[in-house]
């Protein structure tokens, strides 16, 4: 694995500038391949040296650069190193390189490909949670919610694979006036029969029809602030309809998120604070952090020079808390509950002021781990319609995507026998609709195009699920003849090493994407492993090969399967067999 050459050519510049190895880890990297040119394995970074103080910062750095590459002694793991500009090239012995990168697989070790790396020794370990998700209950799930969904999820799986110990929380809007109007709407539109036939969209129906009257009765609003009152009171009944709404909504959502492969810990929600929330008021008052203003609201300054430039509203003139308030109390309930070492919020760019200021005032309290909160925001989709107009609700756009790839898959000449070709459409069109997002910066604004997202050849989640099914079907028809051992010496063709150096870089792109948590990184490595699985195909066929040479073969050929598959689960995407 990439560990092994890394840490041997540590070794050598450790000797050679007597060093300690461990230094000139975080200045060595796999050198990007390019399909029809050879390059090297590693390369040095001269100028990284300099900054850390190894090198003397000033001078020319060729000269340096230069000097050092003839110092460099070859051995029987490095056989080449060269100068470059500014960087020192490394090109590793070819056989070692086939044996050492193919030797997991076919072994438990090919699950944690990548994993065990030294480069994940400086990241932070311990318990991260993660919100992400939080849609409003007593509404259908809104399209709007899938990128936040989607992202959390692969945060979530990328920080498990590398060892924290993750807590998945859904934080659900489950408070709020809005849900006086229901229980007030409903009290007069609602129907527990059509409630358990299709019960968000019943809620829908009430919410609408009761905003509507409210807007010219005065009776309804003060309807809505009665329910609303008796809810922040406890009062049984209006508890126990309040109740019922958030049960059914969980339950249908959990449908949603069944189909996406997300699974939360622990579903929370605004409702669970309130109480706290007037705990966090006093607290604010107490140290002094909160005035009163001249609407007679409640106000902390957040203003970076302490001058009341900048203010954040934390109580409305009738005593009763907001948003952010409700935020602070969950976010020091978590702290003390959870014992966290990071806590990750993933929601859109708009929000970026509201986790600016949360964290403001929770350094000001007095919590010093509010350092270790981060908001991790996204940008928002534009166009995403369905044949049947513009899109509200995420189901119309999963089963748009799973009906488009059921009629691509049968179109397709290709198209293998499968025992549930829906199930299968259903896989592919969630993994198409997560590339695309995806495949750039997270806080981008992006548009939705649906034909260019499912197609089949593109740089799309079509096409790697397309590879790892074509890469399954040949090990399937080759069962029985992988070989145990096998002969480094027949995988030295410039397709293989290709591929191989391309392998080099997997721990790397996990190391970025744990360091920015975005998910590019890894979409734009595995698509290059498919286009690179692609022409190995052609080049390197195991059919109608000797048998030493097929089996050679097949072993790369499972190798890259398994990362491909394990990237693929990272990036929340199941990986289909049969396509």
């Amino acid at each position: 694995m990439a560990c092994f050459f890394r840490r041997k050519i540590a070794a050598k510049l450790g000797r050679t500038l007597q060093q300690s190895e461990d230094a000139f880890i975080p200045a060595l990297s796999a050198v990007p391949v390019f399909k029809k040119q050879q390059t090297a394995d590693f390369k040095l970074s001269i100028s990284t040296l300099r900054m850390s103080g190894i090198l003397p910062s000033s001078g020319d750095i060729q000269l340096q650069t230069e000097g050092l590459a003839t110092r460099l002694k070859q051995d029987s793991v490095v056989e080449d190193i060269s100068a470059g500009c500014g960087v020192i090239n490394f090109k590793v012995n070819r056989k070692l390189l086939v044996q050492k990168m193919l030797e997991p697989f076919g072994k438990e070790e090919g699950e944690k490909f990548g994993l065990n790396s030294e480069l994940f020794n400086t990241l932070k370990r311990g318990t991260t949670l993660v919100e992400y998700s939080s849609p409003n209950i007593a509404k259908k799930f809104h399209a709007g919610h899938l990128r936040s969904t989607i992202i959390g999820n692969f945060i979530a799986n990328l920080k498990q694979c590398l060892g924290n110990n993750v807590i998945r929380m859904n934080y659900l809007g489950d408070w709020g006036m809005q849900f006086g109007l229901l229980g007030a709407g409903f009290g007069l539109f609602g129907c527990q029969e059509k409630l358990k036939q299709n019960p968000l969209q019943h809620l829908f129906e009430v919410y609408v029809q009761v905003n509507k009257e409210a807007e010219h009765n005065e009776e309804i609003m003060l309807a809505a602030r009665n329910f609303f009152r008796q809810l922040e009171q406890h009062e049984s009944e209006a508890v126990s309809l309040w109740q019922q709404f958030r049960e059914i909504t969980v339950d249908e959502y959990q449908h949603v998120y069944k189909r996406l492969g997300v699974h939360f810990d622990i579903y929370s929600g605004e409702s669970f604070h309130q109480h706290q929330a007037q705990e966090v008021v006093q607290q604010l008052q107490s140290r002094g952090l909160m005035k009163t203003s001249e609407k007679g609201t409640g106000v902390v300054d957040v203003s970076s020079s302490g001058d009341m430039s900048s203010i954040c509203t934390v109580l409305r003139s009738d005593g009763t808390s907001l948003y952010i308030t409700r935020d602070l109390a969950a976010a020091i309930d978590r702290k003390e509950k959870y014992h966290f070492d990071e806590m990750i919020y993933v929601t859109d760019k708009s929000q970026a002021n509201h986790f600016h200021q949360l964290f403001h005032i929770l350094l000001a309290m007095g919590h010093s781990w509010a350092d270790r909160c981060e908001h991790v925001p996204f940008g928002l989709v534009r166009g995403m319609n369905t044949r049947r107009g513009e899109v509200v609700f995420l189901e119309d756009v999963l089963d748009e995507a799973r009906a488009r790839m059921l009629h691509n898959m049968n179109q397709s000449k290709t198209t293998k026998e499968m025992d549930n070709p829906e199930d299968t459409a259903e896989k592919v069109g969630i993994s198409a609709l997560i590339v695309q997002d995806f495949r750039g910066p997270l806080q981008s604004d992006y548009k939705f195009d649906w034909d260019r997202m499912l197609q089949a050849q593109g740089d799309t989640g079509v096409f790697l699920q397309y590879t790892h099914a074509r890469l399954r079907s040949l090990i399937r028809r080759n069962e029985g003849d992988e070989a145990v051992i096998f002969d480094p010496s027949l995988l030295l063709e410039q397709m293989s090493i290709t591929i191989l150096q391309h392998l080099l870089r997997y721990d790397e792109v996990l190391y970025q994407s744990a360091q920015d948590l975005q998910p590019k990184h890894l979409v734009n490595f595995l698509l290059k492993l498919c286009h690179l699985i692609a022409s190995a195909h052609r080049e390197l066929p195991v059919k109608g090969s000797a048998q030493d040479v097929a089996q050679a073969r097949l072993k790369l050929f499972s190798g890259a399967c398994s990362v491909l598959a394990n990237g693929m689960r990272i990036l929340g995407i199941t990986p289909v067999d049969k396509m």
